[in-house]
């Protein structure tokens, strides 16, 4: 596997966004792409009561057209942090580690962070420490178009792309009622794994 990684910022990235990063020795967050809607960038799926949902941090009106991902701001305006801990609370209480990673979480969501893409960073190191990625993260300082190098994956992991590798499973909160659900964020595996999410990648 190639040393670095090169990765777009995520919210609460996928399993596959931390699948991808394993073994890795740096992980390159890209800065200077112009920001995607509708992508993982600003969103994540969990899995609740009544099946995925997907939740998502609402960035400022004039942050859409040929705006690079680094100057892509928040939008405090609406009650997404509250929203999105509900949710998560809602959804992965009674998980058998959620106690143990929520706070910390919480913490970072509920903060006051300017740009989409610093918020983006604490979680992916957070996460990344408890599941045992040891890989320095940075970002990058000039962008490159992709050209289908094996360590790019800016635009591989993505909800408008199926992803087809294989993982383990693992049981959800709610697999009683959906079965396995997969192409869920992180903290889905977190919560339901704890220390033994790491194996699952």
């Amino acid at each position: 596997m190639h040393n670095n990684i090169l990765v777009s910022t995520a919210y609460l990235p996928p399993v596959s966004f931390f699948s991808a990063c394993t073994g890795c020795q740096k992980i390159l967050i890209e800065h200077e792409e112009n920001y995607i809607k509708q992508s993982y960038r600003n969103r994540c799926y969990i899995l609740s009561a009544n099946g995925p949902i997907f939740l998502s941090v609402p960035v400022l009106l004039g942050s859409f057209h040929k705006t690079a991902v680094k100057d892509i701001r928040i939008d405090y305006s609406r009650r997404w942090q509250q929203v999105h801990t509900g949710a998560l609370i809602s959804a992965y209480r009674s998980s058998p580690f959620f106690q143990y990673y929520f706070d910390e979480i919480e913490q970072i969501i509920s903060g006051r962070n300017e740009f989409l893409i610093d918020m983006n960073q604490k979680l992916i190191e957070l996460i990344g420490r408890h599941i045992g990625i040891r890989a320095e993260t940075g970002f990058t300082d000039s962008f490159e178009p992709a050209e289908n190098k094996p360590y790019d994956y800016r635009y591989l992991i993505s909800p408008k792309i199926t992803d087809t590798r294989a993982y383990r499973q693992y049981t959800q909160v709610f697999s009683a009622r959906y079965g396995f659900v997969p192409g869920l964020s992180i903290i889905d595996l977190l919560f339901n794994t704890g220390p033994d999410a790491g194996l699952y990648l």
